[in-house]
């Protein structure tokens, strides 16, 4: 079949969580960009409507906002059915929404587990299982589980977050092997430290706890960094258009970082 250069993901539709800033917004743009209709879900409709209004009325593609808190199964799944009535069914499901809480770990309760569990890992099963068996139905598709180098080495204070993004990395490679012959691919992005508002709060958390300036901290984040800087949100939309493309049809299963070398 011959795919359209300029507009390679032209028909399909892409469904992206966590849509209504930082990364999710950057992932939404770029695919949009490439071609898609995208589906933007995220718990703040406001948000989300500021993220649509980024992307220019194109013919031939759309946006569709659907207003979901992830963690509620039932409303992740009337979020996607509601882009799935307008654009049919999803083609790309790109599980972005996330969270992190800094907690020391004898001083973590059940409930942070739990958040960040539901949060991280329980919502990208409920939506994969939601849209792959129609995916391996029409032998097409791609999964974009957005994970982080947490999710390839230990980070202090993390724990939940860091077992959780584990747990995402296991998963994709998992799925990965299941959709192998079936025409989906299932692949892994995990960016370092990234210029967003997840990582303003990190910030400004531990600036409430060490009483040290915004500059000190930002840049004892950023040192982790080989490249002495932090990651940008179009740097990990950019790879995840790239998992997308038809070209990458024999991409299954990697975790790529994303983090100048880090790890």
């Amino acid at each position: 079949m011959r795919v359209d250069r300029r507009n390679p993901l032209k028909g399909q539709h892409a469904v992206v969580t966590g849509a209504s800033r930082g990364l999710g917004r950057a992932i939404a743009q770029e695919l949009y960009d490439l071609g898609a209709n995208v589906t933007l879900i995220a718990r703040s409709e406001a948000l989300l409507s500021e993220t649509a209004a980024l992307l220019p009325a194109t013919p031939g593609r759309g946006v569709c906002v659907a207003p979901a808190d992830v963690t509620d199964g039932a409303a992740l799944k009337h979020a996607i059915d509601k882009g799935q009535g307008q654009f049919g069914a999803a083609n790309i499901l790109v599980n972005n929404a996330g969270a992190a809480e800094g907690i020391p770990f004898l001083k973590m309760d059940m409930a942070a587990w739990h958040r960040t569990m539901d949060l991280n890992v329980t919502s990208v099963v409920v939506a994969t299982q939601h849209v792959l068996g129609a995916m391996v139905k029409a032998n097409a598709g791609r999964i974009v589980n957005i994970a982080s180098v947490a999710g390839l080495k230990g980070v202090a204070y993390a724990s939940a977050y860091t077992a959780s993004k584990h747990a995402l990395v296991g998963l994709t490679r998992a799925l990965a092997l299941e959709c192998a012959r079936r025409g989906v691919t299932v692949n892994a992005v995990c960016p370092g430290y990234a210029d967003t508002p997840m990582l303003e709060k990190s910030v400004r958390n531990i600036i409430e706890k060490t009483a040290r300036s915004e500059d000190e901290v930002r840049k004892t984040l950023s040192a982790g960094n080989p490249q002495g800087r932090f990651v940008t949100p179009e740097e990990v939309a950019a790879a995840v258009g790239w998992l997308c493309l038809p070209a990458a049809a024999s991409i299954n299963g990697i975790v790529l970082p994303i983090a100048g070398g880090e790890v």
